[in-house]
């Protein structure tokens, strides 16, 4: 018998730069970015801003706080967005400003957190070219990890990623990338080249695409995510355009658009049958005591648990809110709880959503 499924997901994490110079075995520091050349200059960044931090940290120091969080959950399925090259390649991607890479010997600070799939459909995963991604590739699935979203061909990257649920029923993710968020146009696979799967809008046609290849590949009962990186960095906006290939996304079928690369949390809406996340915002990175965007308050991070029942419809959104400090994850605190609840509850009008705050902190989504 089929019974109800929780998922968790989240935006972005990026486990290079300043994060993988507190692990156990940093990788080389050196970085080619405009203002910063040593990856160490944002570790001092952090501790600045909120204390020293006692690296060399464990490999479950990032996740901090949040790994009790996912145990008392107990999710069916996690589902993440990995920002970051899993390798020691030097190939900087020319022409970025930004390149993340961790050490492979610090793989184990992802596997800390138990991911089914890292969703690879991204602006850093050619960070360090496309020998990069194919060690990133091997790296995961030498640590039991799906990935979706890229691949060594373009049909590997648009090939989804299967988690057995109970009974005869698989959660699939299929994972495709924006140019809107950075995605420069040569990363995209082909026939003979290694890359990410690209959709070049959000297209009433470019969803209906989407939806009949899922249709092809869907069995009985299979819930189905799509996960999207597109859009902006910053701001809660959501476009016409993006809300209408969201809702195509939906209407053809799919339970879930797992959306992210904003650096805050975004709207949220349920639509008919389904779920639409537009932003999840970044889960981990090292962008403590960076200045210029304090008002979108990018050191709360927001870890997204979805309750499906036995049909795939969505029965519960919870929203567990957390700060970044020290680059470690730790309970928000109630004051910065109301703040995130009324922002979001904001953005979320509008789209005929509320969000509502339970007495423990933990936001919930609910229809208007």
């Amino acid at each position: 018998m089929r019974g109800a499924v929780t998922l968790f997901l989240c935006g972005d994490v990026m486990l290079g730069r300043g994060v993988d110079q507190i692990l156990p075995h940093p990788g080389d520091p050196r970085l080619r970015e405009a203002y910063v050349r040593d990856a160490h200059a944002y570790v001092e960044l952090a501790e600045a801003a909120n204390g020293p931090i006692p690296y060399p940290v464990d490999h479950t120091w990032p996740w901090g706080e949040a790994l009790e969080t996912l145990d008392e959950a107990a999710p069916d399925a996690r589902v993440l967005n990995l920002e970051t090259g899993v390798t020691r390649c030097d190939d900087f991607a020319p022409g970025k400003g930004i390149h993340y890479r961790m050490a492979p010997e610090n793989l184990p600070c992802l596997t800390a957190v138990r991911p089914d799939v890292c969703v690879l459909a991204n602006n850093h995963v050619l960070d360090f070219g496309r020998t990069g991604l194919e060690e990133t590739l091997d790296a995961l699935a030498g640590a039991g990890v799906a990935t979706a979203g890229a691949g060594r061909n373009a049909v590997a990257a648009r090939r989804p990623a299967t988690v057995p649920l109970d009974g005869d029923r698989r959660l699939s993710v299929f994972s495709v990338g924006m140019p809107s968020s950075g995605i420069p146009p040569g990363w995209a696979a082909t026939d003979d080249r290694a890359g990410v799967e690209v959709v070049a809008e959000p297209t009433r046609a470019a969803a209906d695409a989407l939806t009949d290849r899922i249709r092809r590949l869907r069995r009985p009962g299979d819930v189905t995510v799509v996960s999207v990186h597109w859009g902006p960095n910053w701001g809660y906006r959501v476009s016409g355009d993006e809300v209408r290939f969201a809702h195509a996304l939906i209407d053809g079928g799919v339970n879930v658009v797992h959306g992210h690369s904003s650096h805050h949390p975004r709207p949220l809406e349920t639509y008919r049958d389904g779920l639409v996340l537009y932003g999840c915002g970044d889960l981990v990175n090292d962008y403590e005591g960076i200045a210029g965007y304090e008002r979108y308050r990018d050191d709360l991070r927001l870890l997204y648990l979805v309750r499906l029942d036995p049909d795939g419809r969505p029965v519960g959104v919870r929203m567990v809110p957390f700060q970044s400090r020290r680059m470690r994850l730790w309970h928000a605190s109630a004051e910065d709880s109301r703040w995130l609840r009324a922002v979001l509850d904001r953005a979320c009008r509008e789209l005929g959503a509320r969000v509502d705050r339970e007495p423990g902190g933990t936001l919930v989504l609910h229809r208007s």
